[in-house]
């Protein structure tokens, strides 16, 4: 439930009240009053309502009640004699005047409890909001993350809620979204903290969103150093108002560290991963390494050093020198991590993200397979399950990421290519035309983990139909959202040049062709199937044949044991080039015979590369094989 009124947004779920944008100060109890009177605008809210609605049970006085309405009128800038908010009724109580925005929840009701034995309440969702620090202390500006973080965790170990991914709601949050609707949550935890020297208090509610009412609530005080008490008894705290029993589990969390600096590292290291801004994957590579240093047996920041080092190999990963050191690092960190802990989920998930990227899919597969047993409403092990899978088994794994996560839009992108590798571009274009408007909406958003690359392959489906004009429009909307900063950014960015260089051929603008492909090679230095794009474009215009032989330097370049895959791929467009199809469908065939059942070659029935020999038999027989086994 959200509220607007004047300048300030007061958001329930959340529970924290802004004034444009900045977050005001607010102590649970006045929050309680404040949102006490927005329930009932315009009404006359008599002393004996308030006392029994905020302070239930308490021993209040009058006096009490009335500094707490002074205290929340300074906070809002009222003046109690010409009142903008709130104004008092003598001898009576007091009416929240101002105009209100929103619906108004039911008055908060004793707490109730979720009964142990309902199936229907053990599933309903629960979202965690990051916890709010109340005095903006920078110092500890990270514990609003880590505190959520160990709750999500904790609550999801009670076993009576489908608790949604962190990730999800913070993304909710931060796009201003109401968390409950934009997760499908039917229970939010909301909650603050806040330091004086050492001591740290944090309060949290457990709300009912369908009623507004509160039903479990906790304060906790501690030392900043026993934070991990602190938060575990949050949990403890619910439970006992839910009549819940405490697993045996709840309370490890994520951390399983007693050392509150390497807890602080990991975390201000996982935030800079979910920025997913490649600029500060080298920080949060030397967070993890800093916890990891403090606490050599710390699982979970092996996990996140292993999901560093796997985001700066596929940053790389079509540059002329691909990080595969990170890449063997990472999974020797997430095998390491399963080590310590072989329980942890997403361990085993991040080491079959690294392992897919390894090609070694039979191994991914497995690894996958154990996270999804462990955690099997995690959307990001289902999601991790459909990478290394394949053909009817990968469309399974990312329907489900997308019932667990709406709002994926990769997992959209992954199910178009096998439906590419089928040659069903009509199957294809239903999916990609929704993940392009999801491209352009969240170009404005700015979502988390936005839309890459479906307007490159919308424009490389139409290409392929001989429609070169809408395929160059498609490559130059995936040009205008390219963000260098983002993660297969730069990747797609030229994917849509070198395809908009082809297009630009077979429109006989080879001027415009050698533009495109010379800014394919700004963005990616020795792009191969650039310089190879450039030297078809120079041919086009007379000019002498030494881009053709850097393409081929380029192309040998790839024979290495570990860039196989791109050198076959590259050596067949090379031939394709020179309308060699039988050569071009021999390296075809070598790449499949090299990794059956996976992914790879999936874009040969776009590549540009190869319209000239389409109805060359070999190479047909080669789409034929692609779709088979894409089945």
């Amino acid at each position: 439930m959200r509220y607007r009124f004047g300048e300030f947004d007061a958001d329930r779920a959340a529970y924290r009240v802004s004034r444009n944008t900045v977050s005001l100060d607010l102590t649970p109890k006045l929050l309680d009053l404040l949102f006490f009177l927005l329930d009932r605008p315009g009404q006359l809210v008599t002393k004996e309502e308030l006392l029994d609605g905020v302070w239930p049970g308490a021993n209040v006085t009058e006096n009490a009640m009335a500094q707490a309405v002074s205290d929340l009128r300074e906070a809002l800038n009222d003046d109690a004699s010409a009142p903008t908010y709130i104004r008092t009724i003598a001898r009576r109580g007091y009416r929240f005047v101002a105009p209100v925005e929103g619906t108004a929840a039911p008055a908060r009701q004793p707490q109730s409890t979720v009964p142990a034995d309902d199936p229907a309440s053990a599933q309903r969702a629960l979202a965690v909001a990051d916890f709010v620090n109340l005095a903006g202390d920078p110092e500890v500006d990270w514990l609003g993350a880590g505190i959520a973080e160990t709750v999500t965790s904790d609550l999801a170990s009670l076993g009576r809620f489908r608790v949604i991914d962190r990730w999800r709601v913070v993304e909710a949050a931060r796009l201003g979204h109401d968390i409950a609707a934009a997760v499908g949550a039917a229970y939010v935890v909301s909650g603050g903290f806040q330091r004086r020297g050492q001591q740290l208090r944090v309060t949290a509610r457990l709300i009912d969103v369908t009623t507004g009412v509160t039903i479990a609530d906790a304060k906790v005080d501690g030392h900043l150093e026993d934070v991990f008490a602190v938060q575990d008894a949050i949990t403890r705290s619910f439970a006992r108002d839910l009549g819940l029993p405490l697993s045996q589990g709840a309370g490890a969390g994520v951390r399983e560290t007693g050392s509150l600096e390497a807890y602080r590292s990991y975390i201000e290291g996982w935030l800079k991963i979910e920025s997913l801004d490649v600029t500060l994957n080298r920080a949060a590579i030397k967070d993890f390494a800093h916890a990891i240093v403090l606490d050599p047996k710390y699982a979970m920041a092996y996990t996140g050093l292993a999901n560093a080092e796997f985001i700066a190999y596929e940053s790389t990963r079509m540059s002329e020198a691909p990080n595969f050191a990170a890449l063997r690092s990472g999974i020797e960190h997430a095998r390491f991590a399963i080590h310590l802990d072989d329980g942890l989920a997403e361990a085993h998930a991040t080491l079959s993200f690294l392992l897919t990227s390894r090609l070694q899919f039979e191994d991914a597969r497995r690894s996958a397979q154990q996270a999804v047993a462990l955690e099997p409403e995690s959307w990001r092990h289902q999601y991790r399950l459909g990478h290394a899978l394949w053909g009817a088994a990968r469309l399974h794994a990312f329907a489900r990421t997308l019932d667990l996560y709406p709002q994926f839009a990769y997992a959209r992108f992954e199910m178009a290519m096998v439906h590419v590798a089928r040659g069903h571009f009509d199957a294809a274009s239903d999916i990609v035309q929704r993940g392009a408007g999801d491209q352009d909406r969240q170009a404005q958003s700015a979502d988390r983990f936005p839309a890459v690359g479906f307007h490159w392959l919308m424009g490389a489906m139409r290409a392929a139909r001989g429609d070169w004009d809408a395929a160059i429009q498609s490559f130059d909307r995936e040009l205008e959202h390219a963000d260098s900063r983002r993660l297969y950014g730069s990747e797609y960015a030229s994917a849509a040049l070198v395809s908009r260089g082809h297009a630009s051929l077979h429109l006989d603008r080879p001027d415009d062709a050698t533009e495109a492909f010379r800014t394919a090679l700004e963005v990616l230095p020795g792009h191969p199937r650039a310089l190879l794009g450039l030297a078809l474009a120079d041919a086009r215009l007379k000019k002498p044949d030494a881009g053709a032989e850097r393409a081929q330097a380029a192309v040998t370049e790839l024979d290495t044991p570990d860039r196989q895959a791109d050198f076959l791929y590259a050596s067949a467009c090379t031939a394709a080039a020179g309308n060699d199809a039988p050569t071009a469908a021999a390296a075809l065939t070598r790449l499949l015979d090299a990794f059956p059942g996976s992914y790879v070659g999936w874009a040969i029935p776009i590549e540009p590369a190869f319209v000239g020999i389409r109805s060359d038999a070999a190479f047909r027989a080669v789409l034929t094989r692609l779709a088979e086994r894409a089945g």
